[in-house]
């Protein structure tokens, strides 16, 4: 059994009535409706929760951790974005979605700005599937098309991606890497770009593959319980 959590942010969504339209169930469900199966369970998180709904127990008990915030960032206490960090080096996957780029864990586990560049026009988008042989890129066509998506454009101020699933295309002529998989110690990190809080993007099918495809990727192989340097000795 697969154990994810949904951590979101939640903010636009109790006062912004282009969200709730958007999302009339919630974005974390929207999000969690996708994932469901025998095989994985789902719990959600937000913001509003005492200690942000994240505990070391919480995490210790998560197999994949999905992350969406945008403009709360600067209020998710730094500790618990270290908290976030040090479980995915121990072992635990994690899936930033759209405006997490910015978000503490990720910075912490990029080590890099994040910085983009982005503009709100309604633009339609081509997820371009760059590496179709990659796991994450299973069932789908050539590329994803949304109608419409926060434009994201390069120079995107991250390291450079063990591997680039997706390339964004925009009708305003913007690129973008789109799907980006990284290892941080005995973890593995996906950064995937669509997910706008005003258009239903996370209800398009073939975001949805992706979605599940990431959370079989991103599953931990292997997981430790402390992080450590031992001291070792030659043995006789």
């Amino acid at each position: 059994m697969t154990r994810v959590t949904i951590w979101y942010e939640r903010i636009q969504e109790l006062t912004d009535a282009k969200v709730q339209e958007a999302y009339p169930q919630g974005m974390a469900e929207a999000i969690a409706s996708a994932l469901r199966s025998d095989d994985v369970t789902v719990r959600c998180l937000y913001q509003q929760d005492p200690n942000c709904g994240i505990t070391q127990e919480i995490l210790e008990d998560t197999d994949v951790l999905l992350w969406w915030g945008h403009v709360g960032h600067n209020d998710v206490p730094d500790e618990i974005a270290r908290m976030v960090q040090q479980e995915v080096l121990k072992g635990m996957g994690a899936i930033f979605l759209h405006s997490a780029h910015h978000s503490k864990p990720f910075k912490l586990l990029m080590g890099t700005s994040c910085n983009l560049t982005w503009r709100e026009n309604g633009d339609t988008e081509r997820v371009w599937v760059a590496k179709p042989s990659h796991p994450i890129a299973r069932g789908l066509g050539r590329y994803i098309k949304l109608e419409h998506e926060e434009t994201y454009g390069e120079p995107f101020d991250i390291p450079e991606p063990d591997v680039t699933v997706f390339l964004g295309g925009y009708s305003g002529g913007e690129v973008f890497r789109s799907g980006c998989c990284y290892r941080r110690g005995a973890g593995k990190v996906f950064y995937f770009q669509p997910g706008h809080e005003t258009v239903p993007t996370f209800y398009n099918e073939d975001v949805r593959t992706v979605l599940r495809n990431a959370v079989q990727w991103a599953k931990p192989e292997y997981r430790v319980k402390e992080l450590e340097c031992p001291h070792v000795s030659i043995p006789d």
